[in-house]
């Protein structure tokens, strides 16, 4: 069973940056799967912000992370990091990291999918002050 788990988040002053982490476990061989992070923030739907096919390296963005957030990974330690900078107030959210199989993705990747992934984390929260 492919387990996630997050960490990292916290509360941040407008136009600072936080580093999520997201270590996966359980999976038979990484380069399989396509992981992302998704928010939600209260009141709001569900929205993908970043994904990553694990096998080729491809990426996509939500417009509203784009120039701002970047994943980043750790092969040694099956780690996926999001580097968020210039965090706004509307960046608020719980923040989950997510994993699926990259035959049930569609190519290219895009990150609005990862909101309906099967293996997620039990997210952790991005609080950003005007």
């Amino acid at each position: 069973q492919v387990q996630v788990v997050e960490s990292g988040g916290g509360s941040v002053q407008a136009g600072g940056s936080l580093r999520l982490s997201c270590t996966v476990s359980g999976y038979r061989l990484l380069s399989s799967y396509c992981m992302g992070w998704f928010r939600q923030a209260p009141g709001k739907e569900r929205e993908g912000v970043a994904i990553i096919d694990l096998d080729d390296g491809s990426t996509n963005y939500a417009d509203s992370a784009k120039g701002r957030f970047t994943l980043s990974k750790d092969d040694a330690r099956t780690t996926l990091y999001l580097e968020m900078s210039s965090l706004k107030p509307e960046d608020t959210a719980l923040y989950y990291c997510a994993a699926e199989l990259a035959l049930r993705v569609r190519r290219p990747v895009r990150a609005g999918v990862v909101a309906a992934f099967t293996y997620r984390g039990q997210g952790t929260q991005v609080t950003v002050s005007s």
